[in-house]
């Protein structure tokens, strides 16, 4: 069932429990990722970076098609959203057949992230009916050091300016993740006062985590049922499928082994996201 992913967060804020949002970039990942939500019962959104595909096969518009045609014989709910867009690629994106788009000028000055998003936000939500989400603070990289991530880390008095200005649907927040695979023996340590701030803030806005890969699961578990309504999650699952065709040693067909892979570490995370038995039916 394809659906906006402004109706399926508005789902997880009244039920206090994030939804799963893998970073897919194939047809393996996606059907990948829709076996395990169908599994669980869950609800899904399917995080595309479609910038990343314009130099290969099959290209945006081929894999926007597919993924909605797979979203709509889904039997959960499932929302396709365009992963750290600009206003440019919003619009070439929302052709592709997404039901969201992330603007994300995180690293932009204050006023300039206003600025930017909220132009995004009035052709998503006046031209397309496409819901939008935008990040405040700046989610980095496990390179960056630990002052650099304690830097970008979301300033709670500016969320609530921030979400009237834009007029957005779901803000990502900052409270010490970061994206990609961490080196041997490090891992986050989330800001819960920070996230417990913000949340007392924005009420029953939707809240969105990146950066969670190697994040220790007990955390991820915590910041699921203090606020947080999506959780962004791409490392780990490539990780997974990689890890499964090393093991696998050539037996079995690539592509079965990749889609267990990936699948399984999905499965894992969904329930303890809390979205596992979630799904509905129209």
């Amino acid at each position: 069932m394809l659906v906006t992913m402004k109706e399926i967060l508005e789902h997880a804020v009244k039920g206090n429990y994030a939804v799963a949002a893998p970073n897919v970039g194939n047809s393996i990942e996606v059907n990948a990722a829709i076996a395990a939500a169908e599994e669980l019962n869950a609800p899904l959104i399917l995080d595309v970076h479609f910038e990343n595909l314009r130099s290969k096969m099959p290209g945006p518009r081929p894999m926007g098609a597919f993924m909605r045609a797979r979203a709509e014989e889904a039997s959960v709910p499932v929302a396709i959203n365009q992963d750290h867009g600009n206003f440019h690629g919003a619009v070439r994106n929302i052709q592709c057949g997404v039901t969201s788009v992330m603007c994300d000028s995180s690293m932009l000055p204050y006023e300039e992230n206003i600025a930017a998003v909220k132009k995004t936000a009035e052709i998503a939500h006046m031209a397309y009916d496409v819901s939008i989400e935008a990040e405040l603070g700046h989610v980095g990289h496990t390179v960056d050091t630990s002052e650099q991530t304690q830097a970008g880390l979301t300033d709670p008095d500016q969320v609530l300016h921030f979400i009237q200005e834009t007029g957005i649907d779901a803000l990502a927040i900052a409270i010490g993740t970061a994206h990609g695979l961490y080196p041997k023996g490090v891992e986050p340590n989330l800001d819960f006062e920070r996230l417990a701030t913000i949340k007392k803030l924005v009420g029953d806005f939707p809240l969105v985590l990146h950066g969670s890969s190697g994040t220790p699961n007990d955390q991820i578990y915590k910041a699921c049922r203090m606020g947080i309504n999506k959780v962004n999650i791409a490392s780990d699952l490539g990780k997974s499928a990689w890890d499964a065709v090393l093991a696998a040693n050539g037996q079995g067909p690539l592509a079965v082994v990749y889609t267990e892979g990936f699948k399984s570490k999905l499965v894992e995370m969904i329930p303890i996201y809390g979205s596992d038995g979630k799904a509905w039916k129209r």
